[in-house]
């Protein structure tokens, strides 16, 4: 609910809205909607030492960078590699299977709908057995 405006048509008034801000050469509001469609995606692999088994490919699609505030989608393919985590992270999986082990050896299965937190000294592997979309949120 809102104090100001038509949540139906989304018109409302501030001064937020009166002045946008302005994020790699486009207008921005205060409302920014996850969808691949709204940036360019960048592509990488993982460090090869870092590469287990596969051959993973990462596609990103980074819509929010300021302040040590990243927010974004991501998706890879099929594979396993090490992860070492000195940010926190937070995690929302949209589609696709992976399994997560920290280095004591706890498996965490990932499916379509699952949610977590990655924090600050995690570390283990990912792996990848079905390619893996997920929408994330990371704080530096």
């Amino acid at each position: 609910m809102t104090a100001k405006g038509d949540k139906k048509h989304g018109t409302f008034g501030g001064a937020d809205d009166a002045a946008p801000r302005v994020i790699h050469g486009d207008i921005m509001t205060n409302f920014l909607r996850l969808t691949a469609e709204a940036v360019e995606p960048e592509h990488e692999r993982p460090a090869p030492e870092k590469v287990i088994s596969g051959d993973p490919q990462f596609t990103t699609w980074n819509l929010e960078d300021r302040d040590g505030l990243y927010c974004g989608i991501w998706q890879a393919t099929p594979g396993k590699w090490r992860i070492s985590y000195d940010e926190w992270e937070y995690i929302h999986i949209l589609e696709g299977r992976s399994v997560i082990t920290s280095d004591d050896g706890t498996e965490y299965p990932l499916q379509a709908g699952d949610s977590f937190i990655l924090r600050p000294g995690f570390s283990g592997t990912w792996e990848v057995i079905e390619t893996i979309r997920k929408e994330y949120v990371i704080r530096l």
